[in-house]
């Protein structure tokens, strides 16, 4: 009997099937006896070389977001895929395969490192959708141990020159019980590349973050000596929002407190509202300015730009009480002189004179209605509520108005330019440190 050929293909089919299953059987069952052969006596509570060589926990940081930074809390907040890889010998084995890739519920079998983080406030491990937790064996045991983290750590600042400073924000961890003795850390890619940080990485609104430097130390304790490594990552501060918010307003207020050099002096209102608007606009934005930061008990270089700003404002205000009240005084003795002479001469009669000019104009060069001069009268130089006074002394222009119209702005001028000079420079000199 001849069967047909196409009788032939799905056994061919099945037996290729059959072959590849049977090899991939035989492939897990390796791999499943490899594992159980490591665990077989593995005690995860003993380090690797318990008793013998110390541990070395090679380590390096993968940021996947920087920020944000909070001035008030003097913390910071970033997401990492923090690494750790050590080799433990009891973990050899040989087979078909060169790295182990192992999911998280082989880490709880084994012994890992207990890394901590010192200067950190809250660690959160992510979760979902499951623990992200990358674990790696290669064969002659060295083991790869990624997280992946958001950790939110301390950083203390010095806000001497806000908002023209910079901050250097650590991150310090080490292992928690064992001492130099039995573990050492060390930076996996060296000194240099062992903290990467994407520029999309970075989500800064007041910073820029214009690098990283990475370094360790020992620390002693009652409990030993321990190895602490740190990462310090370099800030700067974006000056943008405090130009527009606080020095422009108050460069412009010290600008409109000046004018009123320029009004005539018998305005009493429209100086009095200028140097009063403008003094009670200076105190609002010095208490707005120290929302954004906290409660420190040293001025910065904004609290000085704002108390110099208040101080020319209030001088304003100042001046022009001085104006005002040396022009009083001048008003007085030219009342007293002009008393004086009228006492000596004797009383005018008004009635006379008006008769003696009307007898001496001839009828067609007489104007409708002819008056005396007015005695000068004491109580208009004492109206000084009045705009406009009813002598020329209090009108006209102050000799105090005159000089300050130069030397306000000449020297408002000045401490801008020594002020902006110091700052600046000083801060380009903490970045080249």
């Amino acid at each position: 009997d001849v069967f047909p050929a196409n009788c032939f293909v799905p056994y061919s089919a099945s037996s290729v099937w059959g072959n590849q299953h049977s090899e991939t059987s035989i492939y897990l069952d390796n791999i499943t006896r490899i594992l159980d052969r490591l665990l077989d006596g593995y005690d995860n509570r003993l380090r690797p070389g318990f008793g013998g060589p110390v541990t070395e926990v090679k380590t390096d940081i993968f940021v996947t977001s920087f920020g944000p930074v909070s001035d008030v809390e003097m913390e910071y907040t970033m997401d990492v895929f923090f690494r750790q890889t050590w080799i433990d010998e009891r973990l050899k084995f040989e087979g078909p395969i060169e790295i182990l890739r192992l999911n998280n519920l082989m880490v709880s079998k084994i012994w890992t490192p207990d890394t901590f983080f010192r200067n950190g406030k809250r660690s959160i491990s992510h979760n979902m959708t499951t623990p992200n937790k990358l674990f790696r064996i290669m064969q002659n045991g060295t083991i790869l141990y990624t997280m992946r983290l958001t950790i939110n750590a301390e950083c203390p600042m010095r806000l001497m020159n806000f908002p023209m400073d910079g901050h250097a924000c650590p991150l310090k961890f080490g292992s928690y019980a064992y001492p130099i003795s039995e573990i050492v850390y060390t930076w996996k890619k060296g000194p240099l590349s062992s903290v990467e940080v994407p520029q999309e990485s970075s989500s800064l609104l007041q910073y820029d973050l214009i690098g990283q430097t990475v370094s360790s130390e020992r620390l002693k304790s009652n409990t030993g000596e321990y190895v602490i490594m740190t990462v310090h990552f370099h800030l700067q501060r974006k000056m943008g929002f405090f130009l527009i918010q606080t020095y422009i307003p108050c460069i412009m207020t010290v600008i409109l407190a000046q004018v009123s050099f320029w009004i005539n002096k018998e305005s009493v209102p429209a100086r009095t509202v200028f140097g009063i608007t403008t003094v009670l606009t200076m105190t609002t934005l010095s208490i707005s300015a120290r929302h954004s930061l906290p409660k420190v008990s040293y001025a910065t270089a904004m609290d000085w730009f704002i108390a110099v700003c208040f101080a020319f404002v209030f001088s304003a205000l100042i001046e022009f009480a001085a104006v005002n009240y040396f022009s009083t005084l001048q008003a007085n003795r030219e009342h007293r002189k002009a008393a004086a002479m009228k006492m000596d001469d004797g009383p005018v009669d008004a009635s006379s004179v008006l008769k003696k000019r009307m007898n001496s104009t001839p009828m067609f060069e007489r104007p409708a209605k002819t008056f005396p001069n007015p005695p000068v009268n004491a109580q208009a130089f004492l109206q000084q509520g009045s705009a406009v006074p009813a002598n020329n002394v209090l009108t006209g222009t102050s000799i105090i108005d005159k000089y300050s119209r130069i030397l306000f702005p000449l020297s408002f001028g000045a401490f801008n330019l020594v002020y902006w000079i110091v700052y600046l420079t000083k801060d380009t000199m903490e970045m080249s440190r």
